[in-house]
């Protein structure tokens, strides 16, 4: 840096920090002798100051102080320097008691002195950050649109409702007029925040709005339970004004969204708090490594491509029997993210040669396999494809796995495993089970379970929104329904998540997500209707259709003698007793099922598949033994 000639600003910096220096020692041996120096301490004063600059300004130099840009000093910035005065004067007072052992030198000089550096250099950085400031501030206000500013109301006086007024207060080309914030925090009210007054609670927002000419409202809430924002979301529909929501840190940070408003999402009155991630633990599972994911096209499986590839692993294989959706994941995966360095492999994970090939010629040390059919009524007529798919294809991505000493192999499981009444619940929990066939080698396999995933390809939130865009009617199965509900990047996330917290265990767990509190899926299609400004039974008839083959009222997570244990990790819980069966006895037992199993799938024989499943799970019922109790949901 100092070899630049063209880097002036370090040089005029440079110099400004010599200048403080100097006047920082001088000024403390002024005020010490009530600005009546003697001789003798004016030579003292010079003799010290060729030690005192150059030492200084080299811890400077050595911390990195001059590499900021100055316009944007900090807090950040404030405590670095602070660190570095520290360090300088400290070395200072050392090197004056090693040079003149204190002999004729004022201790209290020394004292003021490293306070004095401290303001002074603070000051300087603190006189550039506001000349730009104000700068920055009057060449917006000359590019302000002539229009009048819209005038919001913010909702949350929290991080992000400061974020985004200071956001909104440096681009006075977005033409908003903050006029106020709302929040139910008592400690809150009449406090102000970037010069604007919190106005008074959530329940306050009709008589707010009205008296400050309120144009849009603004929600800004960064922690809020289901309750909590469902009720925001009601006072702001029965306002009659626009209102629009600000995205979560966790989107923001991982580039999905920009700091900006959109419109209230069905998402937004989940009030799911953001799930905090172990990185470290996952990075170490992928980063640099080789990772298969099967069913990389579906909805699962491409946001786990997505989730996987901002942990950089060298190589991402990507396997689906659709063409379409394969190619749709690669072009994305390049365009989008930039990332180049994935393999597509198109066919079926039942095939058991090609699954043998790619895991033996890639070498991956973690499987995320996503591949299932997941629809229950269609898999209910077609039972057969449930067989050759989630079950026959399960054991021969397992099988290679093992052969190719895969390190880890996470199966994507569901809710319809626990006391499955359908076939696609039937043949995910056979899957489950087969996992306890091949633990206790070098593969390390583990099952994640959760509920519903919105806006997945089977989710019922898509449909409803083409209804309600149909204009109605919005068809529910029956007015009890519940389901639990989550979005389809936390699930991903915490899918590896789970594969992470599975390296300390013994192989073969099954991980439940905490879903969080139940949804009644005709609630969820009330709200939709109304985020769609529209009112239910006016506007958008909701019709009652019957439960279809294999549905449920009530989901679950666990079933009887499945004890769940809490990990390190809030949001997932393991299944006490996972690998109750003995591995030999089941595999025997599965292995002479599996044949009878392929045999019917076959002859497309629904009613041998069924009677084997219940063979391989005992659990296995009609809907009509239905009964509510823990925690599960629809995808």
């Amino acid at each position: 840096m100092l070899c630049n000639p063209r880097n002036l600003n370090f040089y005029l910096m440079l110099g400004a920090d010599a200048l403080c220096f100097a006047a920082a020692l001088t000024i403390s041996y002024l005020l010490r002798f009530d600005f009546n120096l003697s001789n003798a301490y004016g030579a003292q004063l010079i003799g010290l100051l060729k030690y005192d600059l150059p030492l200084k300004l080299g811890v400077f130099l050595l911390l990195g102080l001059y590499r900021g840009m100055w316009r944007y000093t900090s807090l950040v910035d404030f405590w670095k320097l602070t660190e570095a005065v520290v360090l300088a004067s400290a070395l200072f007072v050392a090197l004056v008691a090693f040079r003149f052992g204190f002999t004729g030198f004022s201790r209290s000089v020394l004292a003021m002195d490293a306070l004095l550096c401290l303001m002074f250099t603070a000051g300087v950085r603190l006189t550039i950050r506001t000349v730009y400031a104000r700068t920055a501030a009057w060449n917006s206000a000359r590019k302000r649109p002539q229009r009048p500013a819209r005038r919001i109301l913010v909702i949350g006086a929290g991080s992000l409702g400061e974020r985004l007024v200071r956001e909104i207060s440096s681009t006075p080309q977005l033409n908003y007029e903050v006029v106020g914030f709302l929040d139910d925090d008592p400690a809150k009210r009449g406090r102000s925040l970037h010069d604007r007054e919190v106005l008074g609670g959530v329940d306050d927002l009709a008589r707010v709005a009205e008296d400050r000419g309120v144009e849009e409202l603004c929600i800004a809430v960064s922690h809020a339970s289901a309750a909590q924002m469902r009720r925001i979301v009601e006072l702001c529909k029965a306002s009659g004004l626009p209102q629009r929501i600000l995205p979560a840190t966790s989107e923001l940070l991982e580039g999905r969204v920009a700091l900006t408003l959109r419109p209230v999402d069905y998402l937004d009155l989940l009030g799911r708090s953001e799930a905090a991630l172990d990185e470290a633990g996952i990075a170490a599972t992928i980063r640099g490594r080789v990772v298969l994911v099967t069913g990389c096209g579906g909805s699962i499986g491409a946001e786990l491509c997505r989730q996987v590839v901002r942990f950089r692993p060298a190589r991402l294989v990507l396997v689906d029997v659709s063409e379409y959706n394969l190619y749709a994941i690669a072009g994305e995966l390049s365009a989008e993210l930039s990332f180049t360095d994935y393999s597509c492999v198109l066919g079926s994970v039942a095939d058991l040669p090609l699954m043998r090939r790619v895991m033996a010629g890639h070498m991956p040390a973690l499987v995320l396999h996503a591949a299932a059919y997941k629809h229950v009524p269609m898999l209910e007529e077609n039972p057969w494809a449930a067989v050759t798919n989630n079950i026959l294809g399960t054991r021969a991505a397992m099988q290679a796995a093992v052969e190719s000493g895969v390190e880890r192999f996470v199966l994507v499981s569901t809710d319809k495993a626990v006391r499955p009444t359908s076939v696609m619940g039937a043949s995910k929990r056979v899957t489950e089970r087969l996992m306890a066939c091949f633990a206790g080698g070098a593969t390390r396999f583990m099952a994640v379970r959760f509920g519903n995933v919105v806006g997945s390809s089977g989710s019922v939130v898509p449909l409803f929104r083409r209804q309600i865009e149909r204009g109605g009617p919005v068809t529910v199965t029956h007015p009890e329904m519940t389901r639990y509900f989550m979005s389809i990047s936390e699930a991903c996330q915490l899918i590896l998540q789970a594969g992470a917290l599975s390296r300390r265990g013994r192989g073969g767990e099954i991980f439940v997500l905490d879903m969080g509190q139940p949804v009644r899926i005709l609630d969820m299609a009330r709200d939709l209707i109304r985020l769609s400004g529209k009112e239910p039974g006016v506007d958008v008839d909701i019709v009652f259709t019957g439960l279809r083959p294999g549905e449920k009222i009530f989901e679950e997570l666990i079933t009887e003698g499945e004890g769940v244990v809490r990990t390190e990790h809030e949001k997932i819980m393991v299944l006490g007793g996972t690998l109750g069966d003995d591995p030999a006895d089941l595999a025997c037992v599965l292995d002479r099922s599996l044949e009878e199993l392929s045999a019917a799938a076959q002859a497309q024989d629904g009613e041998a598949i069924r009677a084997l499943l219940t063979r391989l799970v005992p659990e296995y019922a009609q809907p009509e033994n239905d009964r509510p109790g823990g925690t599960g949901g629809d995808r």
